[in-house]
């Protein structure tokens, strides 16, 4: 399974995108699924993740009450939308999908699998 994230773009600051996620030929099961996101010359770090259900997420402090992810399982997609973005939310973002069923760990990318090619978001000063 190869997870693929659309959406990004270049964007003012203060403005919004709204990133999506799908996987390509199959589902995503009951995972749980998480947003990542690599700025140039840093470490790959956690944005949000969320249950199969949807009632359960976490989200990174940076981006705590900006961002909200979604799911549709009917249309197997994981949707971020990010809104009053910054200049340091610039990145390529990624979907993933947790190995386990289980949040331990929720934060760490080793803890995911099924990476795909990410989707560049820019945000300008």
């Amino acid at each position: 399974v190869q997870l693929q994230a659309f959406g990004g773009g270049l964007v003012q600051a203060g403005g919004f995108l709204r990133l999506s996620c799908a996987p390509s030929g199959r589902t995503f099961g009951s995972n749980i699924m998480g947003w990542f996101r690599q700025a140039p010359g840093m470490e790959r770090e956690f944005v949000a993740a969320m249950s199969w259900s949807g009632d359960i997420t976490y989200y990174a402090d940076s981006v705590k009450d900006r961002f909200t992810i979604s799911r549709d399982n009917a249309k197997n997609t994981v949707y971020l939308q990010m809104n009053s973005l910054k200049p340091e939310d610039t990145a390529v973002y990624y979907c993933a999908r947790k190995t386990t069923n289980y949040f331990s760990n929720y934060a760490s990318s080793v803890e995911y699998a099924y990476w795909g090619q990410g989707t560049l978001v820019t945000v300008s000063s």
